[in-house]
């Protein structure tokens, strides 16, 4: 995603855009290093918002950052919903048949890409709202969760939609809901969790851009402006429906609120999970 928004800013919004990817700690030490950066436009942020919205319950004190202290909040560029799913041989055709079938075992294990993920924790607030025990079994991310899932060793996975929206189309596989406020025009016959009763289950994972603490104003609205442009350009567009993504842009002031917002939400959910990260 970062690499389409890239193509699209070279000569937009400076001459060159290379896009680093920064591993380690979980997406961490990308964030420290554009904190640390010279705020003068030069080092960008593209990061998921679990690593601002979660990652500061998980680790409390041990983080090194805050988004909103450390960090200057330019637009979010895209959102995508996660899927429950389970195998096109499972009888449950939605969250209610699933519920019934998940109670009438007692416990119910359900993988996520990742302990700590915005999945792992939404999978907690399932179990929750329908009144199950799911047991969360975190993979290495989630083409082998869904691997899996198809081959029968585990019975449900809650995971991104582009993760599965192609096995849905060739029935391998069934979503039984969505996490998304509406339903998303790929898959016009799944239902949200929200159509289904449940709108304490909707929650959806953005990525965005920010820059490090201290950027001007018009630096900032120079770079909205520029990646707002690039979002309306068909290649991105194209390339964003590609990964079952859409495009989301904001003023720097909203994505500001949202950032807060939705850390707040999450809080008590990742409290209530007992969930503590081994680092």
């Amino acid at each position: 995603m970062a690499r389409l928004y890239a193509e699209q800013l070279r000569g937009r919004y400076a001459p060159q855009v290379i896009v680093e990817n920064r591993t380690g700690a979980g997406g961490r030490l990308g964030v420290e290093a554009v904190k640390a950066a010279p705020p003068d436009g030069m080092t960008l942020l593209v990061g998921a918002a679990s690593l601002l919205t979660i990652y500061p319950h998980l680790y409390g004190r041990a983080l090194r950052y805050d988004a909103l202290v450390d960090l200057t909040p330019v637009t979010p560029v895209c959102v995508y919903p996660f899927a429950l799913a389970v195998r096109s041989d499972h009888p449950a055709r939605d969250l209610e048949s699933f519920a019934a079938w998940s109670q009438s075992r007692g416990e119910t294990p359900f993988a996520s890409p990742a302990a700590g993920s915005m999945p792992h924790f939404l999978g907690v607030q399932i179990g929750r709202s329908l009144g199950l025990s799911l047991t969360h079994v975190p993979y290495r991310g989630t083409a082998p969760a869904v691997q899996d899932l198809l081959g029968g060793q585990i019975p449900a996975v809650l995971v991104p939609v582009g993760g599965v929206s192609t096995y849905q189309r060739s029935s391998a596989l069934r979503i039984l809901g969505l996490s998304s406020e509406e339903r998303l025009d790929a898959l016009p016959g799944v239902p949200t969790f929200a159509e289904q009763g449940h709108t304490d289950l909707t929650a959806e994972e953005w990525l965005g851009v920010l820059l490090p603490a201290g950027a001007p104003e018009a630096l900032v609205e120079e770079l909205r402006r520029s990646l707002v442009a690039a979002s309306e350009t068909p290649e991105v567009r194209d390339g964003l429906s590609r990964l079952d993504y859409r495009p989301l842009t904001s003023s720097s002031a909203e994505f500001a609120r949202r950032l807060r917002a939705e850390r707040d939400q999450w809080g008590p959910i990742v409290q209530a999970s007992g969930f503590r990260p081994e680092d």
